[in-house]
């Protein structure tokens, strides 16, 4: 096996929450280096070790594994208190995983009026807001963008304290300019200098360290925030994330060019969530998507927000599958789908009394477009014990096959429980 073909990219095909987590942590036992390369604290990746709950948020969801480096690459923007909040709830472990952390110098900085300007944003759009995590994420990226954040490599330089005071100075201006008074920016200061000397120790040249990584062979996990379908490119926009979710945000995030970066392999639940406003052909606004929510745990690793939910959309994960280059899919959370006499699957829209098989890029169109639903037989039995394809029940494996068939692409793991050992690898 050649070095590039042992690296594997991890992304969600979906609306985020996939269950990246688990089946990155599941991966990152094999992997030298773990990479997380776009989006921040938003994100919110849970994994299950031995029975006890982790929700990892700016961490890379291979920090559970003492053999990885983890590293936050350029494309994530990182905000220093949350980033040592997270390592402090480790307890121990976040000590030790504090020595094999690496934070790029190319990566932008959240700051605290980052988030004053997220909650703005979000109140002055009413009824149109986007739901987002008001976590400072987007006026993040909004000032990477005007060229005029603060990155990670600034925090060593001797006059820090002077670029950080004009940054808040300038957002202040913005805040006022909203008709809203932007706070006490001295104590803003003073409570994220303290996370930001810390985080200056994790500082690195993360890409020169992943391309030396490549000429030593060492394999490298390359890990997705959210997903696919709140792309800003690709995503069902505006009702999007801040940052390119799928393989182009891998490479630019990483550092690393399109040849090193190995299989992808596609997260794919097998039924559909989503949190926030935004189209969602699929959604059950009926007591059956409540019970999928009860029976799915689906509440938001972030925010606590309810997930909606609706049966599975392969409209949805072909056109992931297909911008991305999926090479394997992991199909996660069969098991919740235990105890459906009939499983709908929806393999098409209607739109303007027309089919279409593709995700449109008018919001509007993929609001009024109704699905067409393929009815497949469920199953009754509990798929937790399962470790092997051939265990789970026959109309379970036609499920899986039906995914592979109309998709075109192979699923080579498949979740039959939260734990880490609840896995099959085929």
């Amino acid at each position: 096996m050649t070095q590039a073909a042992a690296n594997k990219v991890v992304l969600g095909l979906q609306w985020g929450d996939e269950g990246k987590g688990k089946v990155i942590d599941v991966l990152a036992a094999r992997a030298r280096y773990v990479v997380r390369c776009q989006g921040g604290a938003n994100a919110g990746h849970t994994v299950v070790v031995e029975g006890r709950k982790t929700v990892l948020h700016l961490l890379p969801s291979g920090a559970l594994h003492e053999g990885a480096t983890c590293i936050i690459g350029n494309g994530v923007v990182v905000d220093p208190i949350a980033l040592q909040e997270e390592l402090a709830e480790l307890g121990p472990a976040g000590v030790a995983l504090a020595k094999r952390l690496l934070v790029s110098d190319r990566a932008h900085l959240v700051l605290p009026w980052h988030k004053a300007l997220d909650r703005l944003s979000e109140q002055r759009k009413g009824d149109g807001k986007v739901g987002t995590t008001l976590r400072g994420i987007g006026p993040c990226y909004g000032d990477k963008i005007a060229r005029i954040g603060l990155r990670c490599g600034e925090l060593k330089a001797k006059d820090f304290r002077e670029r950080l005071r004009r940054h808040a100075d300038q957002a202040a201006d913005v805040i006022r300019s909203y008709g809203a008074e932007p706070g006490d920016i001295d104590a803003m200061l003073a409570e994220v200098l303290p996370a930001c000397e810390k985080l200056a120790g994790l500082v690195a040249d993360t890409s020169d360290i992943l391309h030396k990584a490549v000429l030593e062979d060492a394999a490298i996990l390359f890990e997705g925030a959210q997903g696919v379908m709140l792309d800003i490119d690709y995503g069902t926009y505006p009702f999007v994330t801040s940052s390119n979710t799928g393989i182009g945000g891998v490479i630019t995030g990483s550092g690393l060019p399109h040849n090193r970066v190995g299989e992808v392999i596609g997260i794919v639940k097998a039924y559909t969530t989503r949190v926030g406003a935004g189209p969602f052909p699929v959604e059950l606004l009926d007591a059956k998507g409540e019970e999928l929510r009860e029976r799915g745990g689906e509440f938001g690793a972030t925010t606590g927000r309810p997930r909606r939910c609706g049966w599975l959309d392969l409209v949805v994960v072909g056109f992931a599958c297909r911008l991305n280059g999926v090479d394997t899919i992991a199909l996660t959370k069969l098991d919740v789908l235990s105890g459906e006499a009939e499983i709908p699957v929806c393999v098409g829209y209607e739109l303007d009394g027309e089919r279409i098989d593709t995700v449109p890029a008018d919001v509007m169109a993929l609001e009024n477009a109704k699905p067409i639903y393929e009815m497949l037989p469920g199953w009754t039995e509990d798929l937790s014990a399962c470790r092997h394809f051939d265990e789970l029940p026959a109309t379970a494996q036609a499920y899986v096959r039906f995914i592979e068939e109309r998709v075109g692409v192979r699923v080579g793991y498949i979740g039959t429980g939260a734990g880490r050992e609840e896995t099959i690898i085929r």
